[in-house]
């Protein structure tokens, strides 16, 4: 029987599949849409006091919604996995395990996502760092068990990310108030 070479499916990507992937393992990885919210109203509050927590969790899920932001959310939250699993190369197993202080490498793709939202996320990103409020302290916690090397780093991006867009939209909405012409409420989505 002379059998026909199957023909190779050419790779399609599907959207929706890698956007319910990220909400899906941050949610396993045991982070909740309203803990990042919470980080975004810390960081936002003191500049907008009318804020709402509805307003901050619809700008974490709109940050979310960027294809760059969920390749940098899976790809971080995966290498955590590898390092609790033991199967990274043994040098960088010990870095990623100890969250090494001269690593980096989880902090440069943090900062593939803030990139996307401009230099107010990379201070935004810096300050709650730092400060290691709600979520981003117990995910910094090591004695808690899981690998959260990447993960911290991603959460607080996320929501740095979020509230560069509230604090860049909020700016159109004055803007537009004032009868001013403006690029519109896309600019920044």
């Amino acid at each position: 029987m002379d059998q026909q070479p199957k023909e190779k499916v050419p790779y399609s990507l599907n959207s929706k599949k890698v956007a319910d992937a990220t909400r899906m393992w941050l949610q396993k990885r045991g982070v909740k849409m309203e803990e990042i919210a919470e980080l975004v109203m810390l960081l936002q509050k003191k500049y907008y006091p009318e804020l709402t927590m509805e307003e901050c969790i619809h700008n974490v899920e709109q940050v979310l919604s960027k294809r760059e932001v969920q390749n940098a959310v899976l790809t971080g939250i995966q290498l955590d996995i590898l390092a609790e699993q033991g199967l990274l190369i043994p040098e960088l197993q010990d870095m990623i395990s100890h969250d090494e202080g001269l690593y980096g490498v989880d902090e440069i793709l943090a900062f593939s996502i803030v990139n996307v939202y401009g230099s107010i996320g990379f201070t935004n990103y810096g300050y709650v760092d730092k400060l290691k409020p709600g979520v981003l302290e117990r995910l910094n916690d090591k004695s808690l068990g899981p690998c959260n090397t990447f993960l911290d780093d991603i959460v607080g991006a996320v929501a740095a990310s979020a509230s560069s867009r509230i604090a860049h939209r909020k700016q159109t909405d004055r803007e537009q108030e004032r009868g001013e012409d403006t690029l519109g409420p896309d600019i920044v989505r």
